[in-house]
C-alpha cells in the first residue's frame, strides 16, 4: 500500500530482457536502505526489489508480461526519470490517499497549459472506466496522487502545483502524447463492483437513472 506521495525520482540505469519480461535496475538515493522482497512504486507500479546494490545506489525489479501489458514498463529505456515511493508503514501520515500500486490501465496526455500558479494536464483515458471517476476524486497518475479538477467523457483534467512539478517525473516526462499510469480509487471501483451483481465495470449513465429512479 502506498499514498501517492513521491519520496524520490530515480533514473532507469539498465533495462534488460527476461523473455516476455524485463529486469530494470534503478538509481536511486533511496537505495541502500531497500531490502530484496520489499515494495517500491515506479511510476505508481508496486514491483518487488529483487537486488540492491548499495555501492552503486541500484535497485533491480522484475517486471512480468502482465505488468508490461498493462503499464508503460515496456517503453521505459536507461536514462528514464521515474517516480518512487516505499511502501507506508503503519502509523505514518496518509498524506495522499490510498495506493495499491496496482494499474488499472494507461492514459494518454492530449493537453498541457500553463497558468500563473499551475499547470493544467487533461488526459484521455478508455471510457470503459468512467465509473471509478468523479470529480474532485482522487486518482493516482505514474505514481502522483492527484485530484480530478475536471471530467470529461472520455478524459480528466488534473491541476500540478509547483512543488509536485519540481519533485516528480511531471517536468520531464509528462509532454503532449505520453503515455502515462493510471490507478483509480480503490473505494470508487468497490463502490462500482458493488452496484452490479456480475462484477463487470457499470455503465455510469445506467448507474445515474437507477440512483434517480429510487
Amino acid at each position: 500500500m502506498f499514498t501517492g506521495i513521491i519520496e524520490e525520482v530515480g533514473t532507469i540505469a539498465d533495462v534488460t530482457d527476461l523473455g516476455g519480461g524485463k529486469r530494470l535496475t534503478i538509481e536511486a538515493e533511496m537505495a541502500p536502505e531497500l531490502q530484496v522482497d520489499q515494495s517500491v512504486s515506479i511510476n505508481g507500479a508496486c514491483q518487488t526489489v529483487v537486488d540492491v546494490d548499495a555501492d552503486a545506489r541500484t535497485f533491480a525489479v522484475d517486471s512480468i508480461e502482465e505488468t508490461l501489458r498493462k503499464t508503460t514498463f515496456g517503453s521505459l529505456t536507461a536514462g528514464t526519470s521515474v517516480n518512487l515511493e516505499r511502501a507506508l508503514q503503519a502509523g505514518d501520515r496518509l498524506d495522499g490517499h490510498f495506493v495499491q500500486g496496482h494499474v488499472d490501465a494507461t492514459g494518454t496526455i492530449v493537453a498541457v497549459e500553463r497558468e500563473e500558479t499551475d499547470w493544467l494536464y487533461t488526459i484521455q483515458f478508455d471510457p470503459q472506466y468512467a465509473s471509478y471517476l468523479i470529480p474532485v476524486g482522487s486518482i493516482s497518475v505514474d505514481g502522483i496522487s492527484l485530484t480530478v479538477a475536471r471530467l470529461g467523457d472520455d478524459t480528466f483534467t488534473v491541476a500540478i502545483i509547483p512543488h509536485t512539478y519540481n519533485v516528480t517525473n511531471v517536468a520531464e516526462a509528462w509532454t503532449e502524447g505520453a503515455a502515462v499510469n493510471l490507478e483509480f480509487d480503490l473505494i470508487g471501483k468497490y463502490v462500482a463492483r458493488s452496484l452490479t451483481a456480475g462484477g463487470e465495470t457499470p455503465d455510469p449513465e445506467v448507474l445515474a437513472r437507477e440512483w434517480l429512479e429510487e
